[in-house]
């Protein structure tokens, strides 16, 4: 796993550029925002006319531009719109009115992974995708800390692309945190499984199944109703119930104590194969990068 950090990153090369952020939700106002405070100082949002986000990008102290215009303006052009829209905005606007040898930068991988966008030959195309939410984002950002972000590029015309792409990672807070070379068939594989079987345990606690399915992606909600109930199926519901009688009828004790009178041996191995596995090593690792995670832990082993 190769990490870059803020020391392996110009900074002054996006602050060099015009920069068009396309979209203003959750990504696009810390996107922006952050950029902004970096000293990228020719940082505007493209939004459709009538936009009710409008109003939020003024009072930020931001330009707004129509889509199109934001095209034509921006030496780096980030698209923030939801999955399902980019496809034919790109092929309606973008396509037409981007600058000869721009670069073409996304969030999520989806679109190019899987050539729904076909981007111009001319254009460098990169993916910076920050691992958390455009709220912790900004917050991480404003506290002087940061959220790693995934690199990715996918055409490199001007053969700058990746500095490009770790300049820009760095100008919304990532090098703080680290920045991590990885593929955009990799990220799109990983996010959508994650989003689907994991679903964001953490915002269903704060508000219920309703406050996650608010906070995520059109993308990845319409994988929970689709693919949640094949992960949670009749089969999953018997198998739940078996071990609910195992329970109550007794079994599951009376293995425990039998592991107890023979010492142990069974649970203590089974322990040690657990905290062998890579998700640990590798757990380890990312979370050491994500401060905010350990900041109101449960768990502090130097107490309890």
């Amino acid at each position: 796993m190769r990490v870059y950090y803020d020391r392996d990153a110009d900074l002054n090369l996006i602050k060099s550029k015009k920069v068009s952020i396309i979209g203003y939700g959750s990504q696009g106002f810390a996107h922006a925002n952050n950029l902004k405070e970096s000293g990228v100082e020719e940082v505007v949002v493209g939004l459709r006319p009538g936009s009710t986000s409008t109003a939020k990008v003024e009072a930020a102290g931001l330009t707004v531009m129509d889509i199109e215009e934001a095209a034509r303006f921006g030496d780096v052009v980030m698209m923030l719109t939801p999955d399902e829209l980019q496809r034919q905005l790109y092929a309606d606007v973008l396509h037409g009115s981007m600058k000869e040898g721009a670069a073409l930068a996304f969030a999520h991988g989806l679109n190019i992974h899987f050539r729904l966008i076909e981007p111009r030959p001319d254009l460098d195309v990169f993916m910076v995708a920050p691992k958390g939410p455009g709220h912790t984002v900004r917050s991480e950002y404003q506290r002087g800390g940061g959220v790693p972000c995934l690199l990715a590029l996918a055409s490199d015309p001007s053969g700058n692309a990746k500095e490009i792409g770790l300049s820009y990672a760095s100008g919304i807070g990532g090098g703080r945190a680290g920045i991590i070379e990885t593929s955009f068939r990799e990220e799109v594989e990983t996010d959508l499984f994650g989003e689907q079987v994991k679903l964001i345990v953490d915002l269903m606690y704060e508000g219920g199944i309703a406050n996650m399915r608010y906070s995520i992606s059109n993308t990845a909600e319409y994988g929970d109703y689709t693919r949640g109930p094949r992960v949670i199926d009749e089969g999953t519901r018997e198998r739940m119930k078996t071990i609910l009688a195992d329970i109550q009828n007794g079994r599951f004790t009376t293995e425990w104590m039998t592991e107890n009178v023979a010492g142990q041996a069974s649970f203590k191995a089974m322990r040690a194969r657990a905290a062998e596995h890579p998700l640990e090593e590798v757990g380890e690792r990312l979370r050491a990068m994500m401060p905010w995670i350990t900041e109101a832990r449960l768990v502090d082993r130097s107490k309890n």
